[in-house]
């Protein structure tokens, strides 16, 4: 959360995209956040449809699967409610599903949405054996090494690992 917080300090985005909403407080920790900077909103999506969700007005939920298209338009549409100016700062994180193939499909979509000189954050590469979790065949991990061998439009930012520990190894 120290990083996140650096993070959106610095790149200052309007419209924060999250996968994996869960019970929603990283959503809450990054709408606060954007509060203190008086700027940008947080559009988050997961599966399931959890009660007793946080509520502010810098938080948009959604429900369904984060590739499904019909979702994608959804989102387009409310990032143009929320800010319609061309020149908007997207910033993008993945915590959704953990699978190779749903955290690849993931950053193909989501990775057009993020803005030159913003963020798109894989979580929890160190699954999958980098270094917890070593059941989990193919995982965030796979995904970032595949996607960044064959596109060229992100660079791994490895001073976001500035402390040593965390548990996106290579995901920002």
């Amino acid at each position: 959360l120290w990083i996140y917080q650096e993070i959106i300090f610095k790149t200052q985005p309007d419209i924060i995209i999250e996968t994996g909403t869960n019970k929603g407080g990283s959503a809450l920790f990054l709408a606060n956040i954007c509060d203190l900077l008086d700027s940008g909103h947080i559009i988050t999506i997961d599966f399931a449809n959890m009660e007793n969700r946080p509520i502010h007005p810098r938080i948009h939920y959604l429900q369904g699967d984060s590739v499904n298209e019909k979702l994608i338009l959804e989102i387009k549409k409310i990032m143009d409610q929320i800010n319609s100016d061309p020149k908007r700062k997207v910033m993008v994180i993945l915590d959704d599903d953990h699978s190779e193939k749903h955290v690849f499909e993931e950053m193909k979509v989501y990775g057009t949405f993020v803005t030159l000189g913003n963020y798109m954050i894989v979580e929890d590469t160190s699954m999958g054996g980098h270094p917890v979790w070593p059941e989990l065949k193919g995982g965030p991990m796979e995904s970032v090494q595949k996607y960044m061998s064959l596109y060229d439009d992100f660079e791994i930012d490895l001073s976001c690992e500035k402390f040593l520990l965390t548990f996106n190894p290579n995901g920002y």
